[in-house]
């Protein structure tokens, strides 16, 4: 029996997997599981010696749901950060751009303080 070399990517591309969705069927999933969360974007540096970071409150759900929303965040602007008490800590002073990212996935912001 001969076996079938790839040779080069269009050979790559013709194969199918049975076993993977694609990404129209896992964004769907994930839509319909979505709840309209109302929160806040606080601006801080109290406390933290001079460094400035960006608080997200009002979070309703699990700890779990609330660890994999900060892991979005920082992921999408490539930041460090923590949960703490039902809070989401970005280091660093990303709250425009938070807000509009958390507004185009459908989620109320409130910009707090100045």
């Amino acid at each position: 029996m001969k076996e079938n070399k790839i040779n080069n990517f269009q050979d790559l591309s013709k194969i199918k997997f049975d076993n993977l969705n694609s990404n129209k069927e896992i964004s769907n999933e994930s839509s319909n599981n979505k709840i309209v969360q109302n929160l806040e974007a606080h601006f801080s540096n109290k406390g933290r010696a001079g460094k400035t970071v960006t608080i997200i409150k009002g979070f309703k759900g699990e700890k779990s749901d609330l660890k994999v929303f900060a892991k979005a965040i920082k992921n999408k602007f490539s930041v460090g950060g923590s949960v703490k008490n039902n809070e989401i800590i970005i280091q660093g002073n990303f709250r425009d751009k938070i807000i509009f990212f958390l507004n185009s996935l459908g989620h109320k912001v409130k910009r707090v303080g100045g």
